[in-house]
């Protein structure tokens, strides 16, 4: 099924050696991934549309939205289409796209939670400037660094990456097109790959999460000062959802792109980054409008049933 006359496309391995698991995969991953479609496109809209949302949070959380939404797309698609049928195949072309496309949108959603803890620290301990601390331009700008840095770590590993002499190998034993992955299949010497996989690792990946343990820890220092219940209340209130996505995020995608190299190809990693590119975007709108007062109380203006 998987031998030469796929051409010169990549063979995605994935799950294939486990039949019975690709077909409660295949399941799982659709609903996931219409769950992660209507829920993530309600937030943008609703965002969008109630002008009391309008709020630097909420900017913030339409940008992730809209991150989660491009990254699931540019991989679920062909995950479900090798699930179900006997072809576990990718174009090199279509290969190339999903590496940059993923890599540059998992960078900058990286940079993306660590704007959205700093805007947190504002909200908590600069309540009465953060209007005018928060301001749209300072926004914008916070948005745009993480967007260019997705795409400037694109241009960077991803095209050191595509450059690599393959010899014919096309066997990934993956699901998706990573970079982690892509390496594995080089006939040269790899060691400055993983080097600079390594730096771009601790760059955009432990950097920004350094900067939120930082802003949390000031957040607590701050509320620990007040020694108030109503003030704990208030801060899990305004940071919970943030810390919960953070959490979620950060300690699936460390794990693959910080883990040791001779334990990628195996089956922990796989599942690993299935929690980071499926699960977790389908969990990031449940946690914020489950636990969001505001963004409940705009639906149900949306819908009608509030009509304050």
């Amino acid at each position: 099924m998987m031998n030469d006359s796929t051409g010169g496309d990549f063979i995605l391995v994935g799950f294939s050696d486990q039949p019975k698991l690709e077909k409660i995969l295949f399941v799982v991953i659709l609903i996931s991934y219409l769950l992660t479609l209507l829920g993530n496109t309600a937030i943008i809209l609703v965002s969008h549309l109630d002008p009391k949302l309008h709020t630097p949070m909420y900017y913030f959380l339409t940008n992730l939205s809209l991150v989660d939404l491009c990254l699931t797309t540019s991989i679920v698609p062909q995950l479900l289409w090798n699930l179900r049928g006997p072809a576990k195949t990718i174009t090199p072309i279509g290969c190339a796209i999903q590496l940059c496309v993923s890599l540059a949108l998992g960078s900058t959603e990286c940079v993306l939670l660590a704007v959205m803890a700093f805007d947190r620290y504002a909200a908590v301990c600069r309540p009465l400037h953060y209007a005018t601390f928060m301001h749209p331009r300072l926004c914008q700008t916070l948005v745009g660094v993480a967007w260019v840095s997705g795409l400037g770590n694109t241009l960077i590993q991803g095209t050191i990456t595509l450059q690599l002499p393959l010899c014919g190998h096309r066997r990934l034993y993956h699901f998706m097109c990573e970079v982690p992955a892509m390496i594995k299949l080089a006939c040269v010497d790899i060691h400055a790959n993983e080097i600079q996989l390594f730096v771009a690792s601790l760059v955009l990946l432990l950097l920004p999460l350094g900067l939120i343990l930082i802003s949390y820890a000031v957040i607590a220092q701050q509320v620990l000062r007040i020694r108030s219940s109503q003030a704990w209340q208030k801060a899990m209130r305004t940071c919970g959802s943030h810390i919960l996505v953070v959490t979620l995020f950060y300690s699936t995608i460390t794990a693959v792109y910080i883990q040791p190299n001779n334990s990628y190809a195996h089956s922990q990693g796989k599942f690993i980054t299935l929690l980071y590119t499926v699960v977790t975007p389908t969990l990031n709108p449940l946690i914020y409008t489950l636990r969001n007062k505001d963004m409940k109380g705009a639906l149900k203006r949306l819908l009608g049933k509030d009509p304050r």
